[in-house]
């Protein structure tokens, strides 16, 4: 069957998040250098370890993992949104949480200055959300695709975080029919419920729909789990390995229109 709808992930499939997150650590790395000399490098890698390690040991770590919020989304995150109590609990663990993660980072590069930890957290906070970055062509692939197919947003996160995300860029939220956020639902992707869900949304079938994701155990996996065809956006065009093969690799997103036109003539066959 022919493609009547294209599904998109967000983070770093349409919104440069890496960027983001890039810019906001070597920023504020670099703030704590000048302040307190640390190596701004090394602050940024003992940050990066002490936030992963303290984010496993927390009760909130199984749906986290679940819904699909990473920890260096909860060094920014409020956690004000979503209904499940689980956020209620990530709304209370995440201050404590973000001071602790930057002071670990800084004992590690040899200043031990919990003050400075708690500075670092409420700098990065704004560091972050200073950004916005989208991939060149995102709006190119987006003005060429609307007016011939349905478009949902499907993403995994918080609800507030990842709408936050889309305020930052709101000439983005016009372009999709849905809007799609796992923090609203019992699972994230790689889910058969949350595509089936996003399905009945769009009135298709498995084969009806494409999905577009940058990250192959969420976007393309669940995908394959519902018969989707799907489109694996491999900018840094990293070599495949595991088991996950995807039907179709591309390097930008406007190679989807060419996927599109193979798999309606394959359909016509």
């Amino acid at each position: 069957m022919a493609i009547r709808a294209v599904l998109f992930d967000l983070d770093d499939t349409l919104l440069w998040d890496e960027r983001c997150v890039e810019e906001a650590f070597a920023a504020v790395c670099n703030y704590a250098h000048s302040t307190a000399g640390v190596d701004a490098e090394q602050l940024e890698t003992e940050v990066r370890n002490a936030a992963r390690a303290l984010y496993e040991t927390y009760a909130t770590y199984a749906f986290t993992t679940n819904i699909g919020i990473n920890p260096f989304e909860a060094l920014w995150g409020h956690f004000t949104g979503g209904e499940h109590e689980q956020f209620r609990s990530l709304q209370q663990l995440a201050p404590a949480y973000r001071t602790a993660s930057w002071t670990a980072g800084l004992r590690e590069s040899g200043c031990e200055d919990e003050a400075l930890g708690a500075e670092l957290a409420e700098r990065f906070m704004r560091e972050r959300r200073s950004r916005s970055y989208v991939y060149e062509e995102t709006y190119d692939i987006l003005r060429a695709l609307k007016p011939h197919y349905q478009l949902l947003l499907l993403t995994n996160g918080a609800p507030d975080l990842q709408q936050e995300k889309l305020d930052g860029i709101p000439d983005i939220i016009p372009f999709f029919d849905h809007i799609v956020i796992s923090g609203h639902h019992p699972e994230g992707k790689p889910s058969p419920s949350l595509f089936r869900y996003s399905m009945s949304l769009l009135g298709i079938g498995p084969h009806e729909g494409l999905m577009v994701g940058d990250k192959l155990t969420t976007d393309i996996l669940g995908a394959q789990n519902v018969g989707m065809h799907h489109a694996w956006i491999n900018r840094k065009r990293v070599t495949l390995t595991g088991n996950i093969r995807p039907e179709h690799e591309i390097t930008n997103l406007m190679e989807l229109i060419g996927v599109i036109e193979s798999i309606n003539q394959a359909a016509l066959k």
